[in-house]
């Protein structure tokens, strides 16, 4: 878009980096082998969870990947995540006027499960309507530390180009 905007390459990419951190991505996982096997958690609190179903929510703002909260089921992951993008868009990205369906992009990510995931998409858009929607696997980057059966949702601010 900006390319075709006549845009140079140095100019697109001052304003990627200006609006690079602009997003706020939510993980959860199906389980917590993969967290443990990558460092993330300890072998104590994989086992222990493990037993207790947890079912974390991650969270991606920046640069830095947090725990944010801890589902005892993936439906309860889902609805944090959900009530973690409405807050997200109405502190972070200017509230929940009519505008905001221009503002904010939403995106889908998953690893493995597409049955699945069409039944997330379908929690999402009933939520959110109106919005903007993408779909995509997870890049193999975030999913070889997450595992199969992760569910991501993420906002972010759509380029606004003066």
């Amino acid at each position: 878009k900006l390319r075709d905007e006549g845009k140079s390459a140095a100019e697109i990419r001052q304003v990627l980096e200006k609006e690079k951190m602009q997003a706020s991505i939510y993980i959860t996982v199906d389980t917590l082998k993969y967290l443990k096997k990558g460092g993330r958690i300890t072998p104590a609190a994989a086992a222990i969870g493990t037993v207790l179903n947890l079912k974390p929510v991650l969270q991606i703002q920046g640069e830095k990947l947090d725990a944010f909260a801890k589902a005892r089921t993936k439906s309860a992951g889902k609805s944090m995540m959900l009530q973690a993008i409405k807050n997200d868009i109405e502190n972070r990205f200017g509230g929940f006027d009519e505008s905001a369906k221009e503002r904010v992009m939403l995106h889908i990510a998953y690893t493995k499960d597409a049955e699945e995931t069409e039944l997330w998409k379908q929690e999402v858009m009933e939520a959110f309507p109106g919005f903007r929607l993408k779909m995509a696997p997870l890049s193999l980057s975030v999913a070889c530390h997450i595992g199969p059966g992760a569910l991501a949702l993420a906002c972010t601010r759509n380029l606004i180009v003066e």
